[in-house]
């Protein structure tokens, strides 16, 4: 937009917003606005009719493609994984020849009949899309005259509005009159504008709705019988489809099965298949184990009465085992008056060699005696209880069936959360994957 259109818009600005909400007088020719709205609607259609005749265009195109891409795809599975990409000999068909052969049979009928097609699609592309943009191209040059005409009309209702406020004034001086004759030049140049682009529209739009009907006719009916020689040459060609691979006498379902035979049931056998859950998110792998002193804590600070500093300290396993030593087993006997005094790690020569010194040491209150050992380090190990994350059904006898929120107890278990676990959850017991599994 230039600086001039720019200053024009901010002009009518006031006009457009009372235009808007109907505030004040307002222009209205009802012959022009039962035109426009026949011309919005040609305009939708015709955005429409060149939209979906693209669509269909490149449907047709892209069936042909998916077609060929399909049989590269099952050519390719056809083919034996040998995982030698630099043995010459890799490549060699040793697995389903036959299926092979079917493919390219299928993508050389496709592809003769993608070439057959070929004249038919761009015949649509010249006769039907094309057309429609060309016609798009002309709606849009009419709907610019359309949008100044509107432009007129609101500086013909401002300009009016104008006058006839300074008309109505009971006193005018000589800048009033002055203003009053500026008004009316206004008005006058407002009005023939506004006329020429109203009148114009009137006249030339009924001619243009004639004409669109005579060009939708024919490009109609050109649309028409092209499709159905598409569809003629579709079904001459697939008719005519002979691959010995495949034998057309069967039922649809009942050829399937017969190809499939029991393929499903020796892959349903296999051991990888078995990982079966409710099809919810898995938990997050784990990066490592956490050191064996992090896990423990800090280790509490040894008495003076409880033994030599090398009695062992415990700390719980993982997953809630106790880990127990042979300190646990023979704990150290309770103080008493008749235990040996330890040797003071002082020098020699900073012994008490005085009577005094010796007496007030005899006067010192003896330490307390050591705390009793927690009976939970003293008695069983605990059982190991993990919670279930996600619902899990047996997928063969001895396989253990749980709901995610259950509280498993574990009879058996590896390191590897990848390998099954033994447990047991509402009185059975069985195997299942460690994966399922919150500790």
């Amino acid at each position: 937009m230039s600086f001039r259109g720019f200053q024009k818009s901010v002009v009518r600005a006031p006009q457009q917003f009372k235009a808007k909400f109907n505030i004040g007088e307002h222009s209205k020719d009802p012959v022009f606005i039962d035109a426009e709205r026949r011309f919005q609607e040609l305009e939708v259609e015709t955005k429409r009719l060149h939209d979906e005749s693209k669509k269909y265009f490149d449907a047709i195109n892209g069936m042909l493609n998916h077609q060929i891409e399909f049989s590269h795809a099952m050519t390719e599975i056809y083919k034996p994984i040998t995982g030698r990409m630099s043995d010459p000999d890799a490549l060699t068909i040793d697995s389903n020849p036959e299926g092979i052969r079917a493919c390219e049979e299928y993508e050389a009928v496709v592809k003769d009949l993608q070439e057959s097609l070929k004249p038919e699609l761009e015949m649509i592309d010249a006769r039907v899309i094309r057309p429609a943009n060309e016609l798009l191209d002309v709606l849009k040059v009419i709907r610019k005259t359309a949008t100044k005409r509107e432009h007129k009309k609101l500086d013909f209702d401002r300009r009016n509005a104008t006058l006839k406020k300074l008309q109505e004034k009971k006193e005018k001086s000589a800048k009033d009159e002055k203003a009053l004759w500026k008004a009316e030049s206004d008005l006058e140049q407002a009005t023939q504008e506004f006329n020429y682009f109203n009148d114009l529209l009137k006249d030339e739009l009924p001619k243009l709705f004639k004409l669109e009907r005579e060009f939708i006719q024919p490009l109609f009916q050109s649309f028409y019988y092209m499709q159905l020689n598409i569809f003629y040459t579709l079904h001459e060609k697939m008719q005519h489809c002979d691959i010995g691979y495949f034998n057309l006498t069967l039922d649809v379902e009942e050829a399937f099965l017969a190809k499939r035979a029991d393929i499903q049931e020796q892959t349903e056998l296999l051991t990888i298949v078995r990982f079966k859950t409710s099809g919810q998110k898995r938990p997050p792998p784990k990066h490592g184990q956490k050191p064996a002193a992090i896990e423990a804590g800090p280790k509490p600070a040894g008495l003076l009465t409880a033994g030599s500093p090398s009695t062992p300290t415990f700390a719980s396993t993982k997953f809630g085992q106790q880990s127990q030593s042979d300190g646990a087993e023979n704990p150290p006997p309770p103080y008493s008056a008749s235990t040996v005094p330890l040797k003071s790690p002082v020098s020699p020569s900073l012994k008490p060699s005085s009577p005094g010194l010796a007496a007030l040491a005899a006067g010192k209150p003896k330490p307390p005696p050591p705390k009793p050992k927690p009976s939970r380090l003293s008695g069983a190990p605990a059982a190991e209880t993990v919670t279930a994350l996600y619902d899990y059904s047996a997928q063969a006898e001895g396989d253990l069936s749980f709901r995610a929120g259950d509280i498993i107890e574990i009879v058996s278990r590896t390191q590897n959360e990848n390998e099954w676990w033994t447990g047991k959850c509402h009185g059975k017991q069985g195997q299942f994957p460690g994966e399922c599994l919150l500790k």
